[in-house]
């Protein structure tokens, strides 16, 4: 099929509330139309090809990415938070080709070492206009990127990047001046920030009890593991703790994504949402889980968070990864020459600040290459 017949059966099939891709805002740089593919699943192709995307193989999800195979990492994520949003935009008759380019580009510009990382360069670079990953997804889009002779970035979407921006609120943020600043986004860009939670909730107490760093005994406080767990081994009780675990991880999942529609169809039914124009003028999010679930789903994130991602081992882990981000920011900041060629460019040309330049570099990193520049740099009997 043509991109002028996909395009005429998107019409027929999405909500009258959905973005449709004859309707993108566009690109920033003028581009033809591909005859086979539309734009917002051009996009996510090119995200899916970009250099940022690739690394995410190796950066860290919760656990850095030597202490196992097993562990998701950030692309894994990134890959079920993904899976989730076409779901989720399926069910509510939305553009899934949207939803899926946000949910891949929300995490491209996360730090090495996950959110530890993230804290340390944005400390560091408080004087020089801090560092949030969000708007480092949004640069790496639109500069960092360079694949294209007449034009730097993946010359994305309009929606695509303001769905980077807005896809959690606040959406009046400093960052979305350039993105209708203070209007909602597109309920496709919505339903990714809650793919992420669903992902990243359920994902992680499975990784949580393969480290051991969780047990079933603690998860026992929780409600919701209470409620599914005891389903799961009342229907296969021999089926054993590997395989229940498993199971726990499905059923949560269906039971949010299910919960997330169900609430959502009404909502958008009672406050009568009948336009994608409604949906920015309503200013708040649509998209969201019912009350009860919604009270369950925080008694568990505070769990986590307790148990899992302030568990000691995690905690160590942490703090030895934001030494090193924070060695090899000093490092480079004090001796520039230490910066690689193509790096130090940028600087040099005058086209970004050094600090700037520097966060660009570091932001990029995997754990793995963070790791082995910190040893040739501060480790004597490394090789340079």
């Amino acid at each position: 099929m043509t991109r002028a017949e996909l395009e005429r059966i998107e019409n027929a099939l999405l909500a009258p509330y959905a973005a449709r891709s004859g309707a993108s805002r566009g690109r920033d740089y003028s581009e033809e139309e591909h005859p086979f593919r539309m734009p917002f699943q051009r996009d996510r192709d090119r995200i899916i090809h970009s250099t940022a995307f690739r690394r995410l193989e190796y950066k860290t999800q919760v656990f850095v990415n030597h202490e196992g195979d097993y562990y998701r990492t950030r692309l894994t994520h990134t890959m079920e938070a993904a899976q989730i949003a076409r779901t989720l935009a399926q069910a509510l008759r939305l553009n899934q080709d949207l939803a899926e380019a946000i949910a891949l580009a929300h995490d491209l510009g996360h730090t090495p070492f996950g959110h530890a990382g993230e804290r340390v360069l944005h400390r560091l670079m408080e004087p020089f206009g801090g560092f949030e990953h969000n708007a480092q997804s949004l640069r790496i889009v639109e500069l960092l990127e360079e694949r294209y002779p007449t034009f730097k970035g993946l010359n994305l979407t309009w929606e695509v990047r303001e769905g980077i921006v807005k896809h959690s609120p606040p959406y009046d943020k400093p960052l979305a001046e350039r993105f209708d600043p203070g209007a909602a986004p597109t309920l496709e860009a919505q339903l990714v920030d809650y793919a992420d939670e669903i992902a990243y909730n359920t994902h992680d107490i499975d990784d949580g009890l393969k480290s051991g760093l969780l047990s079933p005994e603690q998860l026992e406080q929780v409600q919701l593991w209470r409620q599914v767990f005891g389903e799961v081994r009342g229907k296969w009780p021999n089926a054993g703790f590997r395989i229940w675990r498993y199971q726990v991880q499905r059923r949560l999942i269906d039971l949010f994504v299910t919960d997330l529609i169900t609430a959502t169809r009404r909502r958008l039914e009672d406050e009568r949402i009948d336009s994608l124009e409604a949906v920015r003028a309503y200013g708040r999010p649509l998209v969201g889980f019912s009350p009860a679930l919604d009270a369950q789903r925080m008694e568990l994130k505070e769990f986590l968070f307790k148990n899992l991602y302030r568990h000691y081992r995690v905690t160590r882990m942490m703090a030895k990864a934001q030494r090193v981000v924070e060695d090899l920011f000093c490092a480079y900041r004090a001796e520039p020459g230490l910066l690689a060629p193509h790096i130090a460019v940028r600087w040099q040309s005058g086209e970004e600040s050094l600090e700037r330049v520097i966060c660009d570099y570091i932001a990029g990193m995997t754990d793995r290459f963070a790791l082995e520049e910190h040893r040739k740099l501060f480790d004597p009997e490394e090789r340079v």
